[in-house]
């Protein structure tokens, strides 16, 4: 569990010290910091084509090699991060790293779910995810301190010794998982044809964009409109990452008590918790707090979702749980991209909780269809 973890250490760091470290990459690139958001849209982008892609098409291969093999493309993407001479370069390269996500998450929780005591499942998949909550409370602000003082380039190369370090502990300590049953590009791809499979994805891509609208641009929100220094932000973001941290136990803890019921509780707070951010971020303290809940909330939900996904997809499990991911970076992207429209539009740095707020509100209502749907044929039954 641990070395499966350590891999998603390495992805959370890469996937979030991207954005505490915009403003230092759009002032070496020359680009404005809306412009620079396109780094954080294209790894997601790169992570929504390669999930389903890689998971569907490298449905025989073993699952620990197929591990490695993801890790190790992950690493030589941070290091086309690191040598990326151009901002074309920059996004391709980061696009690139995107590509091994969501398919190393859906496989590790798989493997997490094959191994865990019985009614442990949630629990388990949540351990395995807690690498990428204690990323952001170790890894981003450790990767963002080293990038504003040595340079942007350098907490990329602290992601891509991540990433050689969890080769070997991947090759070390993880079982052949023998327990998960192989199956074939067709039948994953059947996960496709579950109308609850889509829509779980659809509330995942919607309901978790405002976390991403909110930290996209934490930094300059940080330091422009709460009054912070800017040496302070990598404290915050240690705040937003134990916010995670704990988010990400609660979510595991409930969602074994009942998932549907993990995920909208989940998602309301959301709600709540996004709009009360617009009036938090001019206080510095209440800034920091508001950090701290906008990471619990948000990584409340991925348990339970990650966990339903697998439930509803059948005997497409292994598809079913990288899409996950590339649902949550489909909302990175449109988080990231909403954010920006607002900034670019003069409504200030507080406009992207509000847009946040309102993608949750829909995420509600989606998911409450969605669960609406999937008891329907059962109550028609009944009467």
């Amino acid at each position: 569990m641990l070395a499966l973890a350590l891999g998603g250490f390495g992805i959370g760091t890469t996937e979030f010290v991207t954005m505490g470290l915009l403003p230092d990459i759009a002032s070496a690139m020359k680009v404005s910091e809306p412009s620079a958001g396109y780094a954080v849209s294209a790894y997601a982008i790169g992570v929504v084509i390669g999930a389903p892609v890689i998971a569907a098409s490298c449905a025989r291969v073993p699952r620990k090699l197929l591990l490695i093999v993801l890790m190790a493309a992950f690493t030589l993407g941070n290091l086309a991060t690191v040598f990326a001479p151009t901002f074309g370069t920059l996004i391709a390269a980061r696009f690139l790293t995107g590509l091994p996500h969501g398919a190393y998450f859906g496989v590790a929780s798989l493997a997490a779910a094959t191994l865990a005591p019985a009614g442990q499942r949630a629990k388990s998949i949540a351990a395995v995810m807690l690498g990428l909550s204690a990323a952001n409370v170790v890894g981003v602000p450790a990767a963002t301190w080293l990038g504003q003082h040595l340079g942007w380039r350098n907490a990329f190369v602290v992601v891509a010794v991540i990433g050689v370090a969890t080769i070997f502990a991947l090759l070390r300590y993880v079982p052949q998982l023998t327990g998960i049953v192989m199956t074939n590009p067709v039948t994953e791809l059947g996960a496709l044809r579950r109308p609850q499979v889509l829509l779980s994805l659809l509330v995942g891509a919607i309901g978790f964009g405002g976390m991403f609208a909110v930290y996209t641009y934490i930094a300059t929100t940080l330091t422009d409109v709460s009054g912070l220094p800017i040496g302070l932000v990598p404290l915050v973001l240690m705040l937003f990452g134990f916010g995670m941290v704990f988010g990400n136990i609660l979510g595991g803890v409930l969602a074994d008590r009942g998932v549907d019921r993990a995920i909208f509780l989940a998602m309301i707070a959301m709600v709540v918790i996004l709009a009360g951010f617009v009036v938090a971020a001019h206080n510095p303290y209440a800034a920091a707090v508001g950090a701290f809940l906008v990471g619990s909330t948000g990584s409340a939900l991925a348990p339970g979702l990650q966990t339903r996904l697998m439930d509803v997809a059948a005997d497409a499990q292994t598809l079913a749980a990288a899409l996950n991911h590339a649902a949550l970076n489909i909302a990175n992207a449109a988080g990231a991209w909403l954010g920006g429209i607002v900034i670019a539009a003069g409504y200030g740095y507080t406009a992207p909780a509000m847009v946040g707020a309102g993608l949750a509100v829909l995420g509600v209502l989606l998911f409450t269809f969605t669960v609406w749907v999937a008891r329907r044929p059962a109550t028609s039954e009944n009467s």
